[in-house]
C-alpha cells in the first residue's frame, strides 16, 4: 500500500469531518444543507477558500474572517479526528486482508471499508451533539439503523444475528428507562442502543462497547465531580460514551475479547 492512497483517504477524511460540523449544527437550527456555509456567529457567508478543513481555520488564526471572533476548538478537531479514523478504518481492513490470504479492494473489502467509514461518520455526530445539547437525535440514528443493517447483511453477516444484537442493544437501555421513569436515560439511548446492535453485529461485540462505554462514563463522571466540575445530580451525556466505545469496538473489539478469554 503506497501512503498516497492513505493521504487521499485522509483528505477525503478531513471533508467528511467538514461536513460532519455542518450537518451538526444544520440539525440543530432545523436548517437543510443546501444553503452556503455562514459564519454561525455573525451569520456572515463563508467563502470556499475560507472553508478548507484545518488549513483555513490555521489561516484565519481560529477567527471568522468577518466578525474576528474565535471559531470553535470543535471543527479542526473533527475534521482531522475524522480523517485520522477513515485511514486507520482503511489500513485495518486492508490488513485483515493480507492476513486471510484475500485481494484487497474487492466488493468485500470496500463494502466492510464503507460501512466502517459510515458508522464511524454517524458515531461522531452523536458524540457532539449529544456532548453539545445533551440529546440523541432520532432522524440521526433510525436511518443509520436502516443503512448499517443492509450494509451488514451484503458484508454476509447473518439477519438473526443482527437482530439478536440490535433487540439486546435496544432492551438494555429501554429497561433502564421504563425502571428510572426515563430519570437515568433519555429515549434516544434505546435508539443508539439498537443502532450499535445492528453496527456491531454481534452480542460479544454490543456487551465489550457497553461496558467500556459504562467504565469511562464512570471515572471521567467520578472525576468531574471531585473536580468540583459536576454534582452526583448531574446529567451526563451517555451518548459521548457510547459512541466512542462504538468506534473503539470497531478497531480493537476482536482483540480485547481474545485478550479477556486468554485470561482464562
Amino acid at each position: 500500500m503506497t501512503y498516497i492512497i492513505l493521504s487521499f483517504i485522509f483528505l477525503f477524511g478531513l471533508i467528511i469531518g467538514s461536513f460532519l460540523n455542518c450537518l451538526v449544527w444544520r440539525l440543530h437550527e432545523k436548517e437543510g444543507m443546501w444553503n452556503r456555509s455562514y459564519c454561525p456567529l455573525c451569520r456572515k457567508q463563508i467563502a470556499w477558500y475560507d472553508n478548507i478543513p484545518i488549513l483555513s481555520f490555521v489561516l484565519l488564526g481560529g477567527k471568522c474572517r468577518h466578525c474576528r471572533k474565535r471559531i470553535s476548538i470543535q471543527y479542526p478537531i473533527v475534521e482531522f479526528l475524522t480523517g485520522v479514523l477513515f485511514v486507520l478504518s482503511f489500513y485495518f481492513n486492508y490488513q485483515l486482508s493480507i492476513t486471510n490470504y484475500e485481494f484487497p479492494f474487492t466488493f468485500n473489502f470496500l463494502t466492510l471499508t464503507l460501512r466502517d467509514w459510515f458508522v464511524i461518520a454517524v458515531m461522531i455526530v452523536v458524540f457532539i451533539y449529544d456532548l453539545r445539547w445533551n440529546l440523541i437525535l432520532d432522524k440521526v440514528t433510525l436511518p443509520a439503523c436502516l443503512a448499517v443493517f443492509i450494509l451488514n447483511l451484503v458484508l454476509g453477516t447473518g439477519w438473526l444475528s443482527l437482530i439478536v444484537a440490535g433487540a439486546i442493544g435496544g432492551s438494555f437501555f429501554l429497561f433502564q428507562f421504563l425502571i428510572s421513569r426515563g430519570k437515568w436515560i433519555g429515549g434516544g439511548d434505546i435508539r443508539l442502543g439498537l443502532l450499535m446492535g445492528f453496527s456491531l453485529g454481534s452480542t460479544g461485540h454490543l456487551i465489550l462497547a457497553i461496558l467500556a462505554a459504562y467504565f469511562i462514563g464512570s471515572i471521567i463522571g467520578l472525576a468531574l465531580i471531585i473536580s468540583n466540575k459536576k454534582k452526583w445530580s448531574s446529567e451526563i451525556p451517555l451518548g459521548v460514551f457510547l459512541a466512542s466505545a462504538t468506534i473503539f469496538t470497531i478497531f480493537w473489539g476482536d482483540k480485547a475479547i481474545n485478550w479477556y478469554l486468554g485470561l482464562f
